[in-house]
């Protein structure tokens, strides 16, 4: 079975060929997996602008999918599905996704898969590993999301802990924008922490102590927050500009600001996503979005992985980033879960993950 996937929920117009193969150690094989990117639209303003989005994504998604079919030695008669992500994301980027995979699907007679970006991303794991043992705790960590999910079987995921405010990968975009690295931030930071000292800034943990407003049921021990150590970076920034020092930051005092950032919310990440582990007695640990493109999460996580003799599966890093590929691999685990899309499908911009 052939599945087209297509990804328009943020800045990047992706589509994937995801092909399902006889080998239960390695179900799924992407055929292709084309992305255009817009970072370079949106460095401008330093983040990224929801309506050039949407307009970019219209002139893109024709020839993005034309080159995955191309690259995939496919046509459209060759596949058996359309994967397209639903929500969450920008409203004008997804409804670019979601009438263009309704439109081919329509025109095709074949099925329409909707899928949640989150789950494209658990999924991205199976696609590059195989499938994970169970139960497997995986982190979540992109620009707009972290989150623990424990998948105690194929296609079911459990939210454990999110974070109640800035994301990780926020927290890397508006520190970066207050160091005048530009955007995107993560890629920024993480190579301007490669020459710099971790242990020159002391930045402060969360600490939660009571359960999130939204969910008072949960003690939310395993939530996330990373407003405060980016009020942290803030206030170290004031604090050169208020000083009378006439010299701005060295290159030396920029890496360092980012090396120490970047450790204490790595060391935040698996804290947590170690304890989760111990705490639900998982056979595996995983670790997707595009911040697992880290390249200090990725050593330290395969790290911890070996002293706490748990395997720890990251995805590689064209698929940590949003992808197609993703998508259609989650589109396939709902194929055979045995949902569909009706024509009336919808872009939702804070679709939740349901168990």
């Amino acid at each position: 079975m052939r599945v087209l996937g297509i990804e328009t929920s943020c800045d990047e117009t992706a589509a994937a060929v995801v092909e399902e193969v006889d080998d239960p150690a390695h179900p799924w094989i992407a055929r292709s997996n084309v992305v255009a990117s817009q970072a370079a639209i949106h460095r401008e303003w330093g983040g990224v602008v929801p309506e050039l989005a949407s307009r970019q994504h219209v002139r893109d998604i024709c020839g993005v999918v034309e080159r995955a079919l191309a690259d995939a030695a496919s046509t459209l008669q060759d596949i058996d599905a359309i994967a397209v992500t639903q929500g969450p994301g920008l409203v004008g980027s997804l409804l670019v996704g979601v009438s263009f995979a309704k439109a081919l699907a329509a025109s095709l007679g074949i099925p329409l898969l909707p899928v949640h970006h989150l789950a494209g991303h658990i999924e991205s794991l199976v696609l590059q590993n195989g499938p994970l043992p169970p139960p497997a705790i995986v982190l979540v960590v992109s620009g707009g999301h972290t989150s623990l999910y424990v998948v105690d079987e194929p296609g079911r995921y459990r939210l454990l802990g999110r974070t109640r405010d800035d994301a990780a990968g926020e927290a890397y975009d508006k520190v970066a924008k207050l160091l005048g690295l530009g955007y995107p931030g993560g890629p920024a930071i993480d190579r301007a922490a490669r020459t710099g000292n971790d242990r020159a800034f002391e930045f402060p943990r969360m600490r939660i102590t009571h359960p999130d407003r939204r969910t008072p049921q949960d003690p939310g021990r395993l939530d996330f927050s990373f407003s405060g150590l980016k009020t942290a970076v803030l206030r170290i920034v004031r604090a050169r500009a208020s000083a009378q020092v006439s010299d701005a930051f060295t290159d030396q005092e920029i890496a360092d600001l980012c090396a120490s950032f970047q450790r204490t919310v790595v060391e935040t990440l698996l804290d947590r996503t170690f304890a989760a582990a111990r705490s639900h007695g998982a056979a595996s640990v995983g670790i997707a979005g595009g911040v697992s493109a880290n390249s200090r999460l990725r050593a330290d996580a395969l790290t911890r992985g070996e002293r706490d003799g748990l395997p720890v599966y990251i995805p590689s890093l064209a698929l940590s980033t949003d992808n197609a590929a993703m998508i259609a691999a989650a589109g396939l685990r709902l194929h055979h879960a045995g949902v569909r899309a009706g024509w009336d499908l919808n872009a939702e911009t804070s679709l939740a993950l349901f168990p």
